[in-house]
């Protein structure tokens, strides 16, 4: 009983080093494993440099290994830490960890793919969860909820600037295209009517009568409402379905992985499971 009591409080304090943010040693070590992560990104970058990787390739190599077996020993630690393996090896975060983990050893076999150490870059976005960024994903779950409600609203404008920029390029060709200043037909005037009204402005095409300037002038200034508009269609449905923020937590479900639990929450939200509990 005694033994079996050990065991569980180990695997409750593994747990709550590896998936609990809130905690004073789970932050501590989230922290050291982002700067784990950027520094295994920053010997990769270096490693593409060929005058330096010839100067100091062992020494890339072997950290470059050590940081692969940290990774590896991590990977299998989280399997331990929870109730049901598989759902932390089929998560999102799992499947990434694996990725970040196997190029290296990929590479002793297959020679080239070692540059796909670079996936550990997908690694930080568990700074969502570090941060406390999670309640933020549900801000953009409203956004894309304001996106659909208005799309009607946008569809019809986008098809009017659409038109516009058609009439406005058919009207420069006309203006412009003996003077060769680059409108040389429709289609291409069609598209510097489109470059000068979303204010990107290339240059690569440029009016030079007086007429095609200040036409084009105008076409500048409609392109402050071209991005007032839509924006403000969507922030007004944004406001209508918004929410009071919901405080979370980093709390990850030792049974079923689930995240974003409100903080304080003694149970799991998903599966019931006890949280901040022995396993």
């Amino acid at each position: 009983m005694d033994n079996k009591s050990t065991r569980t409080s180990w695997r409750h304090k593994l747990h709550e080093i590896l998936y609990e943010a809130d905690t004073p040693i789970g932050k501590i070590f989230n922290m050291v494993l982002l700067i784990t992560i950027l520094a295994s990104i920053l010997l990769v970058m270096l490693e593409s440099v060929s005058s330096f990787d010839k100067k100091y390739h062992n020494f890339l190599n072997i950290s470059e290994w050590i940081i692969t077996i940290l990774f590896s020993i991590e990977y299998i630690a989280r399997i331990i830490a929870v109730k049901k393996p598989l759902k932390y090896i089929t998560s999102f975060y799992g499947i990434i960890d694996l990725l970040s983990t196997i190029p290296k050893y990929v590479s002793i076999i297959f020679v080239g793919s070692h540059s796909l150490v670079a996936l550990r870059a997908l690694r930080l976005m568990r700074i969502f969860r570090i941060l406390k960024l999670a309640r933020y994903i549900g801000e953009s779950s409203n956004f894309v909820k304001a996106l659909r409600a208005s799309r009607a609203k946008i569809i019809v404008f986008i098809s009017f600037v659409i038109i516009i920029c058609i009439i406005l390029g058919t009207v420069m060709y006309l203006v412009e295209s003996n003077q060769n200043s680059g409108f040389t037909s429709i289609p291409r005037s069609v598209y510097w009517a489109i470059v000068t009204l979303t204010t990107v402005g290339y240059g690569n095409i440029a009016p030079v009568t007086a007429l095609g300037q200040f036409i084009a002038a105008i076409i500048m200034i409609m392109g402050y409402g071209v991005i007032a508009i839509p924006t403000g269609i969507v922030s007004s449905e944004m406001t209508k379905t918004s929410k009071k923020d919901v405080q979370t937590s980093t709390q990850a479900c030792p049974n079923c992985m689930a995240e974003a639990h409100r903080d304080n929450a003694e149970f799991c939200y998903k599966c019931g499971d006890v949280l901040n509990n022995e396993l």
